[in-house]
């Protein structure tokens, strides 16, 4: 049995104009990885390939063991917490209603379970689907995701829509799911304050190319902060720095290779948004 929740080694998916190329992505059992990137840039079409919704066009998609698709992952369906950003409850049904539908779906639904989270989200369990608001709407996705007990959950913007106190206490809801060794959590997000704190691996997409899959600790290792002079900046090697902008009045911000600057040279701890927006200048530039 494999030490990873899941894995896609050179996956490509073209969708009309885009295309997913060559993807290669692993997130080991016990991690919580967020996966980052602008609207269009595959992180919806990565996790409808997890799913099984989509299929590859080349590579391959293992979760738990078993290939999306395939008569091997109706087992694991049952073992997977699924929440898409576009995918809804039949909007005449309330949440009881929504409670009976996923106890005939899956053997390992915990009705007990899914009261509770509806209590502690607050979620009205005769009030109909379609009068939720959005934030309401991915409560009761995330309530019913995590009521099967699954190993595994994918969560495509799954904080979305949320106001900052709930989205604190989901994050740390999904800190608790993560405890046990044998779980793990996909997450994409845009919010990336929120991926900062919760997660042990960021992976970037851009373009449908993945740009980077790092552990989040190694990332803020690799890159500083530098706040400067323009002329400081200069004196910089071309090959250390990752992006610069001015500040204003002289001065200049950079992220930075540490590694490619000298050690006495004074950096600041960068954010993964700061790293990210690097990177993605750096991709224009070219």
């Amino acid at each position: 049995m494999s030490e990873n929740a899941l894995e896609l080694r050179h996956v490509s998916r073209r969708l009309g104009d885009f295309e997913l190329r060559d993807v290669n992505l692993t997130l080991p059992k016990g991690c919580i990885l967020g996966l980052v990137g602008e609207n269009g840039a595959g992180k919806s079409t990565t996790i409808r390939l997890l799913t099984g919704e989509l299929r590859p066009d080349s590579g391959t998609v293992s979760v738990l063991d078993a290939e999306p698709g395939s008569p091997d992952f109706r087992s694991v369906k049952e073992r997977l917490g699924v929440v898409l950003d576009d995918a809804w409850f039949p909007e005449i049904l309330n949440a009881r209603q929504v409670g009976t539908m996923m106890a005939m779906t899956y053997e390992s639904w915990d009705a007990e379970l899914y009261e509770s989270y509806l209590a502690r989200f607050a979620l009205p369990r005769e009030k109909n689907f379609k009068d939720y608001s959005r934030g309401m709407r991915m409560k009761l996705a995330i309530a019913a995701a995590l009521a099967h007990r699954p190993e595994v959950l994918l969560l495509d913007e799954a904080t979305a829509g949320l106001d900052p106190i709930v989205r604190d206490e989901v994050l740390e809801i999904f800190r608790e799911f993560n405890e046990a060794e044998d779980h793990a959590i996909l997450i994409s997000s845009h919010i990336l304050s929120d991926l900062e704190k919760l997660c042990d691996y960021i992976a970037f997409l851009h373009q449908g190319k993945l740009l980077f899959c790092e552990e989040k600790d190694r990332l803020l290792e690799t890159y500083g902060l530098f706040v400067g002079t323009r002329q400081q900046a200069e004196e910089l090697a071309e090959d250390a720095v990752l992006s610069r902008e001015d500040s204003g009045f002289g001065g200049v911000r950079a992220i930075v290779r540490r590694d490619a600057v000298p050690a006495c040279l004074p950096l600041e701890k960068p954010t993964v948004e700061d790293i990210i927006l690097a990177m993605v200048r750096k991709e224009q530039r070219r």
